[in-house]
């Protein structure tokens, strides 16, 4: 695999193979212009398609690019986590703890556990997250097709970023979560107004009796109708729920499920905790390498 650009299909967020959200690494040895590698992410058609443009770490990192199927975006949860996986494994080539990553957002390191299996599990830092408007409950139930009830009043919806800005949404249960549509033309209309552009929403009954919370995304507006695992908007969340105290606690260690309306059941590792002025947020969970081959 010396000639032309290696290419490398994940599962991320997957307890095994076919589950969890799809992800293709292309590993850049020969030069791509930005309109190819955006074509190359419409064709491959998953939420995300990353390009390692250089094999030497630059700034502190090695260089990565992250393109939806409809544009360039600065990050995204798990592109960080499968790109990393990729770098150990065919540019490192030996287990090391930890790996950077240099995006448009930042730097954000990425420590892997390996055991007798191979690596076990990938965690990524996120970014101190932002915490941005509030969007009245009714708004945003009418975005979902839901009756205002549906939504736990109790917790605002609000707009949250660690490197890329999601809607959080909470909802009461499960059927709630199972129900919801996008209504497109009040989707549009509302992220005309909003930073965020993706709504993520969630609840804290599960398919899983050992998982603590159930999450759903839709993000129409990047090309993604619907994502099977969010790491961007798990750590989000977590900053979410620690801001709000929906838990009572200052710290977090949470199983969320996801993916599972759309037959790519997904589990995310939340750990977060809360300083005095700061919030440490860190998403992890398991890759699989499905296919591998080369561009033509």
């Amino acid at each position: 695999m010396t000639q032309g650009n290696p290419f490398f299909l994940l599962d991320v967020f997957a307890e095994r193979k076919y589950a969890g959200n799809q992800l293709a690494v292309v590993r850049v040895k020969s030069p791509l212009p930005d309109g190819e590698m955006q074509q190359i992410a419409r064709e491959t058609n998953f939420s995300e398609t990353t390009f390692i443009t250089s094999d030497r770490e630059e700034g502190g990192g090695y260089p990565v690019r992250i393109f939806t199927p409809e544009r360039e975006i600065p990050f995204a949860g798990h592109p960080v986590l499968g790109t990393a996986y990729v770098i150990q494994r065919e540019i490192i080539g030996r287990p090391v703890d930890s790996v950077v990553l240099s995006l448009k957002a930042g730097r954000i390191p990425v420590s892997l556990l390996h055991t007798e299996r191979g690596i076990e599990r990938l965690t990524m830092r996120q970014g101190e997250p932002r915490f941005g408007q509030f969007i009245p409950h009714e708004g945003a139930a009418e975005v979902l097709q839901l009756e205002k009830n549906a939504l736990d009043c109790r917790f605002p919806v609000q707009e949250v970023s660690t490197g890329l800005p999601f809607l959080i949404i909470p909802l009461k249960t499960l059927e709630a979560v199972r129900k919801a549509r996008v209504h497109e033309e009040k989707y549009r209309t509302l992220i005309e107004t909003t930073e965020a552009k993706a709504l993520f929403l969630f609840c804290p009954e599960t398919y899983r009796n050992e998982n603590h919370l159930n999450a759903r995304m839709f993000g129409g507006y990047y090309g993604i109708p619907e994502d099977p695992a969010t790491g961007s908007a798990a750590g989000c969340l977590a900053a979410y729920l620690l801001r709000h105290d929906y838990f009572g606690a200052p710290a977090l260690s949470l199983r969320m499920e996801q993916g599972y309306e759309i037959g790519r059941p997904s589990l995310l590792f939340l750990d977060a905790k809360r300083g005095e002025d700061t919030m440490e947020i860190r998403v992890g969970g398991r890759v699989i390498e499905v296919a591998r081959g080369v561009l033509a």
